[in-house]
């Protein structure tokens, strides 16, 4: 309004609304009620945890974690979305300085056309810098590029406890150690350094080759890392023991001179009936999309979204899984247990309850930037189920032994419903993470897998 101060303004953007009911991008679980600050700038952050009761926030981004790892059921939420101001680059060296509002998407539309890209990215380009670093996100170059939190430089962090923390290599370090991969627990990220790489274009050299069992996808991953930067693998999980894909690996290709356009695809209007996702549909799917890209074998020249982001394409993705919404199954597994990767696959066919979005990647050996990193030598699989029940969860309660026994890990951004114990298997020095949680911060996941209040 006219005569308004920007002191008023501010006042009024960080006022608290009524409780809402805030979704992840699996949409369930649904109980996650929760009261939204959405802060327009950054020294409105402050006050928000000051006032704030403690164990009562969590930040919240473009909310694409799968499960409860960015819910805070009957508590409160910080949204960043607006805290997204780029506040400096090197154009020399590549150095990105912004806050962690920022997407990923806002940073290619941005520098990709100047020659620069992220240096890890996952499977979407609409995810926070301050979740991609909470989450420590990889992607199909972990086996040269390690994960997103290597390559951030320096970070600003807000914490309840202690104002505004810088946190480098050479400062803080402990506590930039426990904010990559910290779930959102460590306080809000104000801003972020991160380290871009030098491309020629938009365009991927790739190339496409198809596999017909879990031995021949391992000699295609080993021939394949020192050739490609980015190597990845879509499974057939209705193949059971007898697994069949296709492999993807490519590099980014000099300018080809080709003019480029992204685009935009539909968006899903509404949930899917239930009933259209059966074990039928998704076999003919798997069937049909194995075929097709079977006979697509060989180099082609791809552009970067369509190679990296495929489901991007078709916004709202999600609602493809009905209303009950869906889980994601993802785990990795030691390469010295490749039997349990054979087990867990072939209950999941048994079970009649296959994805259409099977994964399967060779994560590399570089040690991860975070304290509860997920990425580690083995492979890592990730697989969505449409949610049906009892009978979805008795299903992945029985992949969970296999991943257990096997000395296997389950990824939190991923996860709604992994048990205390799982969680101590896959992160068994958790407990040392805990000192550097933030006094006002907590999560509906960081509740369920440590008991915490």
């Amino acid at each position: 309004m006219p005569g308004q101060s920007a002191t008023a303004l501010r006042k009024q953007t960080a006022a608290l609304p009524p409780t809402t009911q805030i979704l992840s991008w699996g949409r369930y679980p649904k109980t996650a009620h929760a009261k939204v600050h959405r802060p327009a700038w950054n020294d409105q952050v402050p006050e928000i945890l000051q006032t704030a009761a403690p164990d009562s926030l969590l930040p919240y981004g473009l909310g694409r974690s799968y499960g409860d790892s960015c819910l805070n059921a009957g508590r409160e939420l910080i949204d960043c979305k607006r805290l997204n101001r780029i506040l400096g680059f090197d154009e020399l060296s590549g150095m990105l300085r912004c806050e962690g509002g920022v997407s990923l998407s806002d940073i290619i539309d941005v520098f990709l056309p100047k020659g620069w890209f992220l240096p890890v990215t996952p499977g979407t380009r609409f995810v926070t810098v301050g979740g991609a670093i909470a989450n420590d996100v990889h992607g199909k170059n972990h086996h040269c590029a390690g994960t997103f939190g290597s390559h951030v430089r320096q970070i600003a962090l807000h914490r309840s406890s202690d104002g505004l923390v810088a946190c480098s290599s050479n400062e803080n370090a402990d506590m930039l150690r426990a904010t990559i991969g910290g779930l959102g627990l460590t306080g809000v990220i104000a801003w972020a350094d991160i380290q871009l790489k030098r491309v020629a274009g938009p365009w991927i050299d790739a190339d496409l080759v198809p596999f017909q069992s879990l031995s021949s996808f391992l000699d295609l991953s080993r021939e394949s890392d020192g050739r490609f930067e980015y190597t990845v693998a879509w499974l057939d999980c209705f193949s059971g023991k007898n697994l069949r894909g296709i492999f993807f690996r490519g590099n980014h290709a000099a300018n080809s001179g080709k003019e480029f356009h992204s685009k935009r695809g539909p968006k899903m209007p509404f949930a899917l009936p239930a009933w259209m996702l059966n074990r039928y549909s998704v076999k003919a799917f798997n069937n049909t999309y194995y075929r097709l890209h079977a006979r697509k074998t060989g180099a082609t020249v791809l552009p970067y979204d369509s190679f990296f982001y495929p489901l991007d394409s078709i916004r709202q993705w999600n609602l493809l899984y009905g209303k009950r919404g869906f889980l994601q199954y993802q785990c990795v597994i030691p390469e010295t247990n490749l039997a349990a990767v054979v087990e867990l696959l072939d209950r999941i066919a048994r079970s009649g309850m296959g994805s259409f979005l099977g994964v399967l990647k060779q994560f590399g050996s570089a040690p991860s930037a975070g304290m509860l990193s997920f990425p580690r030598p083995g492979l890592t699989i990730a697989l969505d189920f449409a949610m049906r029940g009892e009978r979805t969860l008795q299903l992945m309660q029985s992949l969970d032994e296999i991943v257990k026994q096997s000395g296997g890990a389950l990824y939190p951004a991923k996860d709604a419903r992994m048990s205390p114990a799982l969680f101590e298997a896959s992160f068994p020095r958790w407990r040392s993470f805990v000192p550097y949680i933030d006094p006002k911060m907590s999560s509906s996941f960081w509740r369920r897998v440590t008991g915490a209040h």
